[in-house]
């Protein structure tokens, strides 16, 4: 099975960054968690960190990422009605400056440390 992640990526600036989060998580996650096909959605949000080398730091204010069991699952969720009415949704979002992007990738999990499954079964 080839997991496929659909990431939807707000590199945004808006006035009320916790309101907006919030309304995005009570009323955009409900309608796009009645895709059919999704599996999972998990939402990611900045945290402060330091990393003593210098890279490039994003500057998204929230990552989407949502896991389907096939690029073939992931198309029939596209086309749903569902689908539709989570786009009608986007665009009532509050006013934002930026770029929202939208990816998919298939997944291949390359490394799991030992212990990550152990801790799994004994939770």
């Amino acid at each position: 099975m080839s997991v496929v992640s659909y990431f939807v990526r707000y590199d945004i600036a808006v006035a009320d960054l916790k309101g907006f989060l919030e309304r995005y998580r009570r009323v955009h996650v409900p309608a796009v968690t009645s895709w059919p096909g999704l599996r999972r959605m998990v939402i990611h949000t900045p945290v402060d960190w330091k990393d003593p080398f210098a890279v490039n730091r994003g500057q998204a204010v929230l990552m989407a990422q949502l896991e389907f069991e096939s690029e073939e699952a992931m198309n029939r969720a596209f086309a749903s009605p569902e689908r539709a009415a989570a786009r009608e949704d986007f665009k009532r979002f509050m006013t934002y400056a930026g770029t929202v992007t939208h990816q998919a990738m298939v997944q291949d999990e390359v490394f799991r440390a030992p212990w990550v499954d152990a801790n799994e079964e004994g939770a």
